[in-house]
């Protein structure tokens, strides 16, 4: 790809020469282009078409499977966990392993998916491949133990095998579910307008509210004595048939729901990418260096104005971007964007407490069960009763997070995004703190209302916000006021997912040493509440709202 320009600063050529997949194009033509790609022109930043209401929800229609596939392990991964003999001293390394992974290796496969090349689109990819791995890590851990004894005949060695392969499926499972999400996120926002994609994360919240809520009531029936349980050999099979068969419809559909269009033909089609980027900003794509720009796609060679090139190399050039690279770029993100990701990990960070000691909290404080007592003594099946109720508790959680998902729609004009995440922090908040204070059982499954209101909350309102920076910036850049380098939407995804990883962290380390020394799960419950409550002013005082700053 070669450029004539008489001066490099002006960026608009009064005669140039360029080939573009083997196109010629009329010195008239090529400067309308490259003003359109200065900034500035009617065509640079044109926003997506707005897209049918049926084509968001065939997009938003995976996380209901995703969800599904979620709950599906929470109600089994422990039983099977438990069957297969798996040591107690390596329970915190399985929950440990996938989210460390993740959150070292999630901005890298958000920066790779905002340089992917492959003509089905920079997104897709990476969305089917990971889907793929959650099918395998699912099929490792529900059938696992199946398969091993089935193949080896030495008992003892079937129990090692077993152990192995479960712990790998339910890493595999984990490391894929978690990150799946920062590209289907990216990817809506790729081919969206800025309205679609407001509309799209609501449709996003309220699938995985029913995704969560289905999962959990096809896990609560028995089906270890169906017909189909009876053929298939166990309700961990059954399981898995019904979660594959889910995912994979609905993983189909949403790849089909909205075309990408690939770098490739971006790079075809616009000709050139003149904007300059600072070195190592935050989701930096390219910066001019030597008479060349390098985009991350292509470089454009700078020849004279006589048509010689000054520096003949190849074109194709495609950066690499290593973790260290990576680090110092998320380190020199924008405030704003750094605020915005505290905010998001304290609230995980408090979501994710409640949830996973929740059935535990309702067997051990609310029944006054024993989990370490005989298994067939009354203490021990009042804490299954209480499991049990603990489980329809997490139901009634998905299905107000998907009711309230689609109460946003109506909320937004009136309080916008500032209020949305002030009273989803606050009343979650609120909710467990009473949860700990008051540990009655119908005081308690009322309030699991308010943990779908955090769920949604935290689905759709930080996404939110990265999308009015995105368009912001976007503005800024047309109307000249540009900061001189253009953020990917994917590794801006990919930072915002990791805090959940982080958050998984930090909830594995460090809340069993605090119900160990407290003696007590309630101690979660009240954490979990002062978590919550200081994310609430968190977010009023220090995260910004460009809606609020554009009044």
């Amino acid at each position: 790809m070669t450029l004539a320009k008489p001066d490099l600063a002006g960026l608009l050529p009064r005669a140039c020469e360029m080939d573009i997949a083997s196109m010629e194009c009329s010195s008239e033509k090529e400067e309308t282009m490259l003003k359109s790609l200065a900034g500035g022109d009617p065509f640079g930043q044109v926003e997506p078409p707005k897209k049918a209401t049926g084509k968001l929800v065939m997009h938003s229609v995976v996380m209901f499977g995703r969800e599904f596939c979620y709950a599906v392990e929470a109600a089994f991964v422990t039983p099977v966990l438990l069957s297969v003999g798996l040591p107690k001293s390596l329970y915190s390394l399985v929950w440990l392993i996938s989210p460390i992974l993740g959150f070292v290796l999630q901005p890298v496969v958000g920066s790779a998916s905002d340089h992917c090349s492959s003509g089905w689109g920079k997104r897709r990819p990476f969305i089917l491949v990971l889907g793929l791995m959650m099918l395998v890590g699912m099929a490792l851990y529900l059938n696992g133990d199946t398969v091993v004894l089935a193949l080896v005949s030495d008992r003892a060695t079937q129990r090692t095998w077993a152990i192995v392969i479960t712990m790998l499926g339910v890493v595999l499972f984990d490391f894929a579910a978690d990150f799946i999400d920062g590209p289907i996120k990216a990817y809506l926002f790729d081919v969206c307008s800025h309205q679609d994609k407001e509309k799209g994360l609501h449709y996003h919240a309220l699938l995985t509210g029913l995704g969560g809520a289905l999962g959990y009531l096809t896990g609560a029936i028995d089906w270890g004595h169906t017909v189909l349980g009876t053929y298939l050999g166990s309700e961990f099979q059954v399981m898995f048939f019904y979660a594959a068969l889910v995912f994979l419809i609905c993983l189909t559909v949403h790849l089909c729901s909205i075309p990408e269009v690939s770098l490739t033909t971006i790079k075809v089609k616009s000709k050139a990418l003149l904007k300059a980027s600072k070195p190592q900003q935050y989701g930096s794509l390219g910066k001019v260096k030597n008479g060349y720009f390098n985009s991350g796609y292509s470089e454009i060679q700078i020849v004279s104005q006589q048509g010689k090139p000054i520096i003949n190399k190849d074109i194709q050039v495609q950066r690499q971007m290593t973790i260290k690279s990576l680090l110092k770029a998320l380190l020199s993100m924008p405030s704003h964007y750094r605020c915005l990701c505290v905010s998001h990990l304290m609230g995980w960070t408090a979501f994710l407490s409640t949830m996973l000691f929740f059935t535990d909290f309702m067997g051990q404080i609310v029944f006054n069960g024993d989990p370490y007592a005989p298994h067939n003594s009354t203490a021990y099946l009042t804490y299954e009763r209480g499991v049990e109720i603990g489980c329809w508790g997490m139901c009634i959680n998905a299905i107000c997070s998907s009711l309230y998902s689609y109460l946003q729609k109506a909320l937004l004009p009136y309080i916008g995004l500032k209020g949305l995440y002030f009273i989803g922090y606050l009343l979650f908040g609120l909710g467990t703190g009473f949860i700990g204070l008051f540990p009655k059982v119908h005081s308690t499954l009322a309030l699991c209302s308010l943990f779908g209101v955090m769920s949604s909350t935290l689905y759709t309102v930080p996404f939110n916000l990265i999308a009015d920076y995105h368009k912001e910036e976007e503005e800024s850049q047309n109307g000249g006021k540009s900061e001189d380098y253009i953020r990917g939407k994917g590794v801006d995804c990919a930072a915002l997912t990791c805090m959940v990883q982080l958050a998984q962290i930090i909830v594995g380390v460090g809340l069993g040493f605090l119900v160990s020394a407290a003696g007590s799960v309630v101690v979660v419950v009240i954490s979990a509440s002062a978590i919550a409550l200081f994310g609430c002013c968190f977010v009023a005082f220090f995260v910004r709202y460009v809606d609020e700053n554009n009044k």
